[in-house]
């Protein structure tokens, strides 16, 4: 059994938040993603303090699936430094965490 993961990803718009999860959960690359609106960011880009509204998104995956799980993210996200960072998930309903696993393609 492999390890699993929470992944975060914001994103500039609903369209694209939409377009990353129908792509990463159409390829097994996530077994589900929530997308959820009215995120405020507060950041430094390029030595300015910055705010945004974003989209985020909370992709669940698996360790093996993980590696091309973040290279679509990239290839799909409008940022040239997309928020991509992976939660491990120490416990859960076994019964979901059997179904992540047979969703999320296996290595």
């Amino acid at each position: 059994m492999s390890a699993r993961f929470v992944v975060l990803c914001t994103s500039s718009s609903e369209v694209e938040a939409r377009r990353i999860a129908h792509a990463v959960v159409g390829k097994q690359l996530a077994a589900c993603v929530n997308i959820l609106p009215g995120a405020a960011s507060v950041y430094r880009w390029e030595g300015v303090v910055e705010e945004a509204s974003e989209w985020l998104l909370l992709m669940k995956t698996t360790a093996a699936a993980y590696p091309q799980l973040e290279q679509e993210i990239r290839r799909l996200h409008s940022y040239s430094v997309p928020e991509i960072i992976a939660l491990p998930i120490e416990r859960g309903s076994q019964s979901y965490l059997s179904w992540m696993d047979t969703e999320t393609a296996a290595e």
